[in-house]
């Protein structure tokens, strides 16, 4: 019995993780033209040993700096980007991920102990300029259960999410394991949706008129329901504040953006900045 109930619940999350897959392909070009104009602001600043989580398709890997290569090609810059490691869960997103990383010039192979099939996938640019990009299943939900291949490339210079951190498990947890996998010195970037700033809140760069209150409350009472269409996404969590508070960073700096261009950005204001690790 408990062989056929692990393997329904195995087909039933299968299913779930291929039905975002195909609404992503359609949701993400919506973000990304909404959210790009703020990515621009601070993923050029992105280097070093690179850590993502959460990358979905990875379409934001063109706003890394980029450099001609002696071969010609246009490429994520080597002298500004060493490595980049993602770790993604949903498997299905893998195609997609594989084939943006490829053309920004990345060399993508796959960590095939947290994902053995990674073994028989074909993957271009290999040439000695061309950055390492690995591909690595899993999440820092759990700080018990970081998948190696991450654990080896520690610590990083920069670590960054996108839109990522509404769907963990435990915000809390992955923030502190994002903490600890930073070098002293390095950088967390992330750009996220939240929920609704405070009337006033000093922060808030583009406010639109929004009734942030109503938002708000109205965010509360469909987070129930929007994290079983979203994949377990939360979009009532305030994510900016929670970095602030943390209280182990040198320097955190956040804006806070209210978009009114529909509906839906209504119910997903944004957070976009970077908290920089102390030294020592």
């Amino acid at each position: 019995m408990s062989a056929v109930y692990s393997q329904l619940t195995g087909l039933l999350s299968s299913t779930y993780d291929w039905f975002f897959s195909a609404l992503w392909v359609i949701e993400s070009e919506r973000n990304d033209a909404k959210v790009n104009v703020y990515r621009k602001t601070i993923w050029p600043d992105i280097s070093g040993k690179v850590l993502e989580l959460g990358p979905g398709y990875a379409q934001s890997l063109q706003f890394l700096k980029h450099a001609t290569l002696k071969d010609g090609s246009e490429a994520v810059d080597p002298t500004a980007i060493k490595s980049y490691t993602v770790i993604e869960p949903n498997t299905f997103l893998y195609g997609g991920l594989q084939k943006n990383a490829e053309l920004n010039g990345f060399h993508v192979s796959y960590d095939t102990l947290s994902y053995p099939e990674g073994a028989s996938i074909t993957t271009m640019a290999s040439g000695d300029e061309n950055v390492p990009f690995k591909i690595v299943k899993g999440s820092l939900d759990d700080p018990d259960n970081i998948p190696q291949a991450v654990l080896d490339e520690a610590p990083y210079d920069s670590i960054l999410t996108s839109f990522s951190l509404c769907t963990v498990r435990d915000l809390e947890t992955s923030l502190a394991n994002i903490f600890k996998l930073l070098r002293p010195g390095g950088t967390y970037y992330f750009i996220e949706h939240v929920r609704q700033p405070e009337p006033g809140d000093p922060l808030v760069i583009e406010d639109n008129g929004v009734n942030a209150r109503f938002w708000g409350k109205f965010q509360d009472f469909l987070n129930p329901l929007w994290k079983v269409i979203g994949h377990g996404c939360h979009i009532n969590r305030r994510t900016g504040e929670t970095v602030a508070n943390m209280g182990c960073w040198e320097t955190v700096d956040y804006k806070n953006v209210r978009p009114t261009i529909d509906l839906q950005s209504r119910i997903m204001p944004l957070s976009f900045g970077k908290a920089t690790k102390p030294l020592n």
